[in-house]
């Protein structure tokens, strides 16, 4: 994506309370009668993904963003277990609200490519906090290069070794930096008894069922931290999958070493992540490999109340050149907005005025910390500190988690313990270590229909790799039987996709 694309249009004008109106909030005013602005309030109606309990209608944080972005809000919240089939059915019907959150799936990806939602690349530039962002955010929901919603944001970096620092010191283990470290590190905490109980129950870390699916595949960072690739590799438009490089095999063969020698649980194939993160929770597991730099904090708190003297601790994935992190896709789907809605490009600029708007400090505050001296308070030296986090889940988080905001801009920090606020600030601070995966946007057909057959294939020979099922030779028939089964076609598309991308 051109970079000059997200060039922040600079704007002037009274701070008359420390807040900035949304750039285009001039240009998008409807005139009424007499030819004065339409000043009265724009109405949004919007689907969102339900999170926790519903909010009330007209509640305290819907009055504040109304007020400030003079809006009328509709929300429609839509249950977890049922949002991608009444997202598909709101497509297909072409029946849909101002702003709808979507994911970033072939249902999605085709009703953009069938003209049904507004792009919104070109406009970036005239919204001073949207443009404001990271381009690879947006990147990463393009589709056939072009930008047509705002993110969710989440951050890209945000991959991290959390572990007990405490372990880790009284064995004189480092933070691993080669395939030989990994190894070393594992056998020791296995091994070397770290907890002092006399017994071999510890472990470096555990796999569970799902290891090598979703967002953070535990395989897929540690080859990226020695230097391989984010699920997809491309070089002079030739794509490779991860798993016919070198460093992944590598680290596929580092877990069938680990497995035979006992030092990783022997049944991860039917383990559930939740019941590894208890294992970490009870003291016998010293590392969390698919977590967030955000995670310490809580591994800490939960232990302190059983083990005070345990430590955690974060640290990036690294190799022999330093951190090297998987990116992430930098987002929890995107806020499109949808033509059969917004029928006019003077509406859909004022849609657009009301989610930059959202990232005003005022609405950046209130989305991130809640109400003042109800969910928050300031506090001295710049910060604030939430003073009922229980009531912030329930009345705020739903608003939060499926709107426009990114911890960090525009909002005061957070006071929180030194573990918390190293997170935090890794969290920031890493994209600029974060790989990414140059296949995320791409279109292919076989992607579409066979996907998630195709990845299921592999993901099973890997397990079965590991647990000893299958050798080398045997490996290597898998791979061929995914070649054949639609993988060669799938590098095919995602090639020719490459290159289309690469002309515009």
């Amino acid at each position: 994506m051109n970079n000059k694309k997200w060039v922040a249009l600079a704007c002037t004008g009274a701070l008359a309370t420390g807040l900035l109106a949304g750039c285009g909030a001039k240009d998008s005013a409807t005139p009424g009668a007499g030819g004065k602005e339409d000043d009265s309030p724009f109405p949004i109606n919007m689907a969102l993904l339900q999170v926790g309990d519903i909010p009330n209608k007209g509640n305290e944080f819907e009055q504040a963003v109304e007020k400030y972005t003079n809006t009328k809000l509709d929300i429609q919240w839509i249950p977890q277990a049922a949002f991608d089939e009444k997202v598909n059915v709101m497509i297909a019907s072409n029946e849909m609200p101002k702003i709808m959150k979507v994911n970033y799936v072939p249902t999605t990806i085709n009703a953009i490519q069938g003209g049904q939602f507004w792009e919104i690349g070109p406009l970036l530039k005239d919204y001073k906090n949207l443009s404001a962002q990271d381009p690879q955010y947006y990147q990463n929901i393009s589709v056939d290069g072009k930008v047509y919603g705002v993110p969710n944001f989440r951050d890209i970096g945000r991959a991290a070794i959390v572990y007990r620092k405490d372990w880790f010191d009284a064995l004189g283990l480092k933070i691993p930096a080669s395939l030989d470290d990994w190894y070393n590190v594992m056998k020791a905490i296995a091994t070397k008894d770290p907890d002092k109980n006399g017994k071999d129950d510890t472990y470096g870390t555990v796999l569970f069922k799902k290891y090598n699916e979703g967002t953070q595949p535990v395989l897929t960072r540690i080859a990226v931290g020695l230097g391989g690739v984010n699920r997809w590799g491309v070089d002079n438009g030739k794509f490779t999958p991860e798993f016919m490089t070198k460093e992944y095999v590598d680290v596929m063969k580092l877990f069938r070493k680990l497995f035979e020698e006992k030092l990783i649980n022997a049944d991860f194939a039917a383990f559930d992540q939740s019941e590894a993160d208890k294992m970490v929770d009870s003291g016998r597991v010293a590392m969390k490999l698919n977590g967030v730099a955000n995670n310490g904090k809580s591994f800490q708190d939960r232990m302190t109340k059983v083990n005070p003297q345990a430590v955690f601790d974060v640290e990036p994935f690294t190799g022999p050149k330093g951190p090297r992190l998987a990116g992430e896709p930098g987002n929890f789907g995107f806020l499109a907005i949808p033509k059969s809605s917004v029928k006019t490009e003077a509406e859909l600029k004022k849609v657009l005025t009301f989610l930059d708007k959202m990232m005003d400090p005022q609405m950046s505050a209130l989305q991130l910390r809640g109400i003042e001296n109800k969910h928050y308070k300031n506090i001295d030296g710049g910060k604030t500190e939430m003073t009922d986090l229980t009531a912030f889940q329930r009345e705020i988080k739903p608003y939060r988690d499926n709107m426009v905001n990114v911890e960090g801009y525009n909002v005061a920090s957070l006071k929180d313990t030194p573990l918390g606020e190293k997170g935090t600030k890794m969290t920031r601070d890493n994209g600029k270590y974060a790989v990414p995966n140059p296949a995320l946007t791409l279109t292919s057909a076989t992607n579409t229909e066979r996907g998630k057959e195709l990845d299921q294939m592999i993901w099973d020979a890997q397990t079965k790799y590991i647990m000893g099922k299958l050798d080398d030779a045997g490996w290597q028939a898998e791979v061929d039987k995914w070649r054949k089964a639609g993988g060669d076609k799938l590098i095919k598309e995602y090639e020719e996709a490459y290159a289309k991308q690469a002309k515009k």
